[in-house]
């Protein structure tokens, strides 16, 4: 389940980098990119946050590399 959530997440940081991306392309505009740009930064600190409180409650486990 907390992977789900994870990889939904990181989905979704994407997706909203890309809609950023194209917000640039389209014209003098800034209001469709500060607008992505938010709401990814949004998603990127509920990613963090939810991946400390899933690694303090014991939900996921670190691993090594290698």
């Amino acid at each position: 389940m907390m992977t789900l959530l994870v990889v939904g997440a990181l989905g979704f940081v994407v997706f909203s980098l890309g809609q950023a991306m194209f917000s640039m392309a389209r014209g003098p505009d800034n209001s469709g990119v500060v607008w992505a740009l938010t709401r990814r930064m949004g998603a990127s600190v509920l990613l963090f946050l939810l991946l400390m409180l899933g690694w303090k409650f014991g939900w996921i486990q670190p691993q090594g590399v290698g």
